[in-house]
């Protein structure tokens, strides 16, 4: 799945607009490296987002196409750094 409809699925990120946005800013990061809105997420992955004045860092546990906002949180795992 491409990374911004990942963001915007899992409702890390509210639009997908937004989250190409931060993407083109090189605010997302997969596994450490720059990503662009393209690239594609696969489990496993390791997401880190600069979002305002904090970083959140994610690790990717499924990839679904349509989610329901009480069961997106489901899709990744918060990680501390």
């Amino acid at each position: 799945m491409r990374l911004d409809k990942y963001l915007k699925v899992s409702r890390i990120i509210k639009r997908r607009t937004v989250a190409n946005d931060a993407c083109d800013l090189g605010r997302v990061m997969i596994n450490g490296k720059t990503a662009k809105p393209s690239s594609e997420v696969k489990i496993g992955d390791v997401l880190d987002i600069r979002l305002g004045s904090g970083t959140i860092c994610v690790k990717v546990l499924s990839i679904q196409e349509h989610a329901l906002k009480s069961d997106a949180n489901l899709m990744y795992e918060l990680i501390n750094k």
